[in-house]
């Protein structure tokens, strides 16, 4: 076994060195933890509980909002919900969500994703029914998820929440919907 002197010059330095910032973007784990990173919304428990929590503490509606947590429902497929951040407005029935634990990487789960497309797909135009971007089949799917509504952030989203070069799915959103990628920033 090899002994590794340090001397305290060496020691000092690498103490005194200021700490790298990580990325949001580089957070592996569950949704929770990283949505209330992303958000500043301070809910601790299981996701499909904060909807419920979140009452007569943080606003919450049905439309969304960039900063924004959207809430969705326990159900089969989310045995324990899941909460993800409202990144970027598209249109009326076209949001981007940046969130964790949804796709697999390299066969893992639990890493961020930025700027994930989903649509609305509720018969009423509220946000109670959506399909989620889903990097495993490159698709939205088939599975509809019930989702609560949207608990609006008192402060102002994470900065690294969207990207001026979002992923290709983004990229043709914003080729494809006019002003999709400016409008978006602007509803804060």
């Amino acid at each position: 076994m090899k002994r590794i002197l340090v001397t305290a010059a060496a020691l000092a330095c690498a103490l005194a060195a200021p700490a790298q910032a990580r990325s949001l973007l580089d957070y592996v784990g569950q949704c929770v933890p990283f949505a209330r990173q992303a958000s500043g919304i301070q809910i601790y428990g299981d996701a499909w509980t904060w909807w419920d929590q979140a009452t007569e503490r943080y606003d919450r509606g049905e439309r969304p909002r960039v900063g924004s947590v959207i809430a969705f429902a326990r159900q089969a497929r989310l045995p324990l919900g899941h909460v993800a951040v409202v990144s970027r407005i598209v249109e009326s029935r076209v949001l981007m969500l940046t969130h964790a634990n949804w796709s697999r990487f390299d066969g893992e789960r639990g890493h961020a994703e930025q700027d994930v497309t989903v649509f609305d797909v509720s018969k009423n135009n509220d946000w109670s029914e959506v399909k989620v971007w889903f990097r495993d089949s490159n698709g939205l799917g088939g599975t509809v998820y019930k989702v609560h509504g949207f608990i609006y952030a008192p402060g102002r989203p994470h900065e690294n929440l969207t990207s001026d070069s979002p992923d290709y799915v983004g990229a043709l959103i914003d080729a494809y919907v006019p002003g999709a990628g400016a409008g978006s920033r602007a509803i804060r």
